[in-house]
């Protein structure tokens, strides 16, 4: 019976990870926006409106011009004997009336329609922008909105695009010019409250930016906002001139560089573009950079409202571009203030014909251009702007992106010091702001949960077998916290998905406000990844968990209503030993997939049902989920978390740095022969010999109970009984996990002599480093040529990969491999890991999933450490930039 059960259950597990992998992905919707493809030419040709649908957002327009201004848009016309019934074609253009038609007699214009990434780069919570196109009629009212593309992992499975949709349709009928907030509205201060995503806070607070900021700049630059009239600046008088060093360290030069690899193309020894930069009408900065006498006839040429800045530039790329050619503008670089852009054409360019300041650098081009706007203000920082087209390696498309670099003149060059500017506060501060209530009660609830664990040793003692209240009803407390107060209210879900986002930001780009985005997700990580180091997975997967915490109590709770004799509590220890696995082969199996696409990755992690139940709920997702997530909660009555234990890719993340933790459950030398542990562990991590998992242990401190309990553990029990009978006094028992003896034992024997701090640094340095012993030398000589032939080979590959030479993939691939090799090796000559803190040396057995633990752990921590000595000591920069390496590329 025993057999036939555990193959029904190893049956069951399998078709639910093959119907999850299937079922779930076939669900997501192949034509919504999540990473839909965007034309090469969006953000080139000058005809927007043959790419996107206009029309979508400017209902009544009946033909649309091409783009203009800078930044860009496209003007809306209508016919003005309101004939709109003409065949439209299917790029929104008026089949008889098309572009040329527009602007003549019987058209009138009735707004505009733009692309939110010519405008505004305001990343999502993925880090990428939601491609949005606006439109506005000629009264600053928001006529449409429609979400091209976004990169949103939270709404490609977890929150229907439908839900996007509706929020952006709220804008319809509102003013770009008003004060729009992402929640509740205050009226008296004239701000107009929207709707939330429930779960997706981030985008929407994002994609509300991208369109009040988006349509504010082409309204004030068609006349419907007044623009901004800044106070010019008044400047001091210093006497003398600086060198070129001096004015760089001052701030009163810039840089704007941009290397060949940020554009997608494979890397130089020359940068794309290199741009110096800078405010000519400061006098100590005119003079030093042009001499007295340019600088006197320049500002002599100047009007009041005119402002004049210089740029030299080196590189394989212009910043004068295309557009100077054909039409004599500069459409590569442009000054931003604020919401206010500024361009250049071939009137507002002069010849810059040298540097005078001292220790000037070679360059390729120069050039001096004026601003010609009353709004602009030297007083106040603006920003030089540097536009191109990237290329995508992988799809050969390209996608435009900008580059910026602030400039804001030294306090003491202006009369009364720079003005105060309150500039608009990051997403991921306001999320902060607004919740603060909420983490300062989430940081309570963590810094309970810690307390109550680190006094388990009180806890337990104070528990029998028979009687175990004062360990159950703290964990009954966080469990039901954990589902009510974390789970459907705060949505602080952990997931997966944030461990491959890390993986992924390590090896690419690494942006703190990405991960500051959810306040209480990364308060959570902040103490998951402490907790692990101290006590294991165990303290998050056991007591913390919200979806773990909703399974616990599903089966207890349905022991309480007579389902008890039908519950399975252990499945057989061999059949568990191979079921374990499974979860781990699905961890490694996201993260190898998150390398050729991130989006199929998020697809798959819908394993994990935590979005199901809390993010989304049952009741909004599709048939697949609901069937899946029925599934797992049905199974959960009957065995005791068999997705915890069996198929949750977070617990097998977390549970290879649990070889690391510092503290372990407390063991007897009677643990081995003594099974009482071990039958009632409901994990099932303990092994024959007496050892707990701690990859497995979910800290249920069942058997911490019996350590200390003289009637149901058998060695206590026994000397109990003896003593009893004997008539000898019970003693209380030690922290050993015994009776303090009746008569004090004589002092053990003096301990020895502690190693010398530099002799254990060597010590763990060769035992972390080198994977072989003096076993190596006893292999053949071809083996032991090969062996550090391939210890050369993998570190130079890693060094490459660090100066980003070659692509991760083949990092992933090399690193994989050394791990292999390394742990062979370490099971032939170094068959040992550490058993407790990192700072002592009990050394323990290693087993085959010990070894894979720590050598994949270990190795990731290295590479970060070496990744991080090499950028902060400019060794990594020097690499970049060594053409000598290129032959080995």
């Amino acid at each position: 019976m025993k057999f036939v059960s555990s193959v029904f259950f190893l049956r069951f597990l399998a078709t639910l990870f093959l119907f999850s992998a299937s079922g779930l992905t076939a669900a997501a919707d192949p034509h919504g926006s999540y990473e839909a493809p965007l034309p090469v030419k969006l953000s080139t040709d000058p005809d927007l409106c043959a790419y996107v649908p206009c029309k979508d957002v400017m209902p009544d327009a009946d033909s649309f011009s091409h783009r203009m201004g800078k930044p860009a848009y496209v003007e809306a016309y209508r016919k003005k004997n309101g004939d709109h019934d003409k065949t439209r074609r299917h790029d929104g253009k008026d089949e008889h009336n098309g572009h040329d038609n527009v602007g003549k007699a019987d058209h009138e214009l009735i707004g505009y329609v733009f692309l939110s990434t010519d405008i505004v780069d305001i990343p999502a919570y993925s880090g990428k922008p939601v491609v949005t196109l606006i439109g506005m009629d000629t009264q600053g009212i928001v006529t449409g909105v429609r979400v091209l593309k976004h990169s949103e992992p939270i709404l490609l499975l977890g929150i229907p695009e439908a839900e996007l949709t509706k929020f952006v349709k709220q804008y319809l009928g509102k003013f770009v010019g008003a004060k729009i907030e992402v929640g509740s509205g205050r009226p008296e201060q004239g701000v107009i409250g929207l709707d939330a995503i429930t779960g997706a806070t981030v985008t929407v607070i994002s994609e509300n930016q991208v369109i009040l900021r988006s349509g504010l700049a082409v309204a004030r630059q068609v006349g419907i906002i007044e623009p901004t009239v800044r106070p010019q600046a008044k400047f001091t008088q210093v006497e003398g001139k600086l060198d070129w060093d001096a004015l760089v360290k001052n701030g009163s030069v810039q840089r704007l560089k941009v290397d060949t690899v940020e554009m997608g193309l494979p890397r130089s020894d020359q940068p794309y573009i290199d741009i110096y930069f800078g405010d000519l009408n400061a006098p100590v900065v005119g003079r030093s950079v042009l001499g007295d006498s340019v600088y006197e006839s320049l500002m002599s040429r100047l009007k009041p409202d005119e402002h004049a800045i210089f740029l030299i530039a080196s590189g394989v790329e212009s910043f004068k571009g295309s557009g100077f050619v054909r039409g004599g503008i500069y459409d590569r670089v442009q000054v931003a203030q604020d919401m206010d852009s500024f361009t250049f054409r071939d009137l507002d360019y002069l010849n810059l014909y040298g540097i005078a300041a001292a220790g000037a650098p070679a360059y390729r081009e120069s050039a001096i251009f004026i601003i010609r706007s009353p709004t602009f203000s030297s007083a106040y920082p603006w920003n030089l702007v540097f536009l191109a087209n990237k290329m995508d390696r992988q799809t050969g498309g390209r996608t435009f992106v900008n580059f910026a670099r602030e400039y804001w003149l030294p306090a003491r060059y202006l009369e009364g010091g720079r003005p105060e500017i309150i500039k608009p506060e990051a997403t991921w501060m306001t999320v902060w702001k607004t919740r603060r209530v909420e983490v300062v009660l989430f940081l309570l609830w963590l810094t309970a949960a810690g307390t109550v664990y680190a006094l388990r040793d009180k806890l337990v003692r104070r528990s029998t077998k028979k009687d175990t209240r004062w360990k159950d009803i703290p964990k009954y407390l966080l469990w039901i916290s954990s589902i009510g107060f974390v789970g459907f209210y705060l949505l602080a879900v952990p997931s997966i998905t944030q461990v491959l986002t890390w993986f992924h930001a390590i090896l690419f780009e690494w942006r703190w406000e990405l991960f500051l985005s959810d306040p209480f997700v990364f308060l959570f990580w902040i103490f998951i990844v402490v907790s692990v180091f101290f006590w294991g997975r165990g303290m998050f997967c056991g007591w913390m968990c919200p979806y773990g915490s909703l399974a616990e109590l599903v089966y207890h709770v349905a022991g309480k209503l007579g389902l008890k004799r039908y519950q399975r509590h252990l499945l057989p220890q061999n059949w568990h030993d191979r079921l374990k696995w499974i979860k781990y082969g699905v961890f490694a199996i996201l993260l190898a997939v998150s390398f050729y696409s991130i989006g199929l990755a998020e697809k798959l992690a819908e394993i994990e049902p935590f979005k199901t139940t809390f993010l989304v709920g049952v009741w909004n997702r599709s048939w697949p989920f609901v069937t899946f997530w029925t599934v797992l909660i049905v199974a959960s009555a009957f065995f005791e978390r068999p997705f915890c234990k069996y198929l949750c890719p977070l617990g097998a993340a977390l549970a290879v740095p649990s070889t690391f933790r510092w503290w372990g459950l407390k063991r007897k030398q009677e643990c081995g022969p003594c099974a009482a542990c071990q039958v009632g562990c409901g994990s099932q991590a303990i092994d024959d010999s007496g050892r707990i998992d701690q990859r497995e242990c979910l800290l249920c401190l069942d058997c911490q109970v019996l350590y200390y309990d003289d009637h149901a553990c058998p060695p206590l029990a026994q000397e109990r009984k003896r003593r009893t009978k004997a008539g000898e006094p019970l003693t209380p028992i030690g922290s050993d996990g015994y009776f303090i003896p009746i008569v004090p034992v004589a002092a053990a024997p003096a301990a020895a002599a502690r190693q010398s701090l530099p002799a254990f640094i060597g010590q763990e340095f060769f035992d972390h480093a080198f994977p072989w012993s003096r076993k190596v030398f006893q292999q053949p000589i071809l083996l032991q040529a090969a062996t550090f032939a391939l210890t050369i080979l993998v570190t130079w590959v890693w060094v490459l990969g660090a100066a980003g030479s070659i692509g991760p993939g083949i990092i992933l691939g090399w690193w994989l491999a050394w791990s292999v090799y390394e742990m062979v090796v370490r099971m032939r000559c170094k068959p040992y890991v550490k058993d407790g803190p990192w700072w002592g040396r009990n050394l323990r057995p290693a087993s085959w999933a010990d070894m894979a633990s720590y050598v994949a752990f270990k190795n990731l921590l290295i590479a970060a450490a070496l990744f991080l000595i090499m950028k902060g000591t400019g060794v990594l920069d020097f690499l970049q930039g060594l053409p000598a390496l290129q032959w080995l590329y």
